[in-house]
């Protein structure tokens, strides 16, 4: 195999690696004790969990019983689905948490979000702290710790990692 392809081969390897360790959490809204649902309470479930830029919601259950919409302040506030911002139906909807700021979802359904199936989402940016001046600046970027939920999903991508590493490895020798 040609120098110029082993390279090649290996800065792909690994860019898929530092890719699977570089994604953020996953949080399935409501878990571990519940889910997008009217028995979950969405406000103390989100007071544990600090959400950032790069993080993304999963939204599980029946699709015939609820739905994901995505509204205003004004909307949340009134329950409204009139005018929503993105409806999601499928029943196993992944929201990216792609930029700062704050999000709202309610489910759609006359009702539901009036028996308590709305969550708002305070996206936040992860934080850079530097220390010293100059040349001899470190600086360090905070990440969140994901609950055991999160580092459950983010386990494939993992593995999938690892696989193409050894994979590449393997095409080395």
């Amino acid at each position: 195999m040609a120098a110029a392809t082993r390279a090649l081969l290996v800065a792909a390897v690994i860019a898929a690696a530092l890719f699977g360790t570089a994604l953020g959490a996953t949080y399935t809204v409501g878990a571990p004790a519940g889910s997008w649902d009217l028995r979950t309470n969405y406000t103390r479930w989100t007071s544990t969990i600090r959400f950032y830029a790069g993080d993304e919601l999963r939204f599980q259950y029946p699709a015939a019983a609820h739905n994901v919409v995505e509204v205003t302040k004004t909307a949340y506030d009134n329950c409204s689905s009139s005018s929503p911002v993105a409806t999601f139906p499928s029943g196993n909807d992944v929201i990216p948490l792609a930029a700062v700021g704050t999000r709202y979802f309610i489910c759609g359904l006359p009702g539901h979000c009036a028996g308590g199936m709305k969550v708002q989402v305070n996206v936040r940016s992860k934080v850079v702290r530097c220390r010293g001046r100059g040349a001899r600046q470190r600086c360090t970027q905070t990440t969140p710790q994901p609950s055991s939920a999160a580092q459950a999903g983010a386990q494939p991508v993992l593995a999938l990692g690892l696989a193409a590493v050894l994979a590449g490895l393997m095409l080395l020798y």
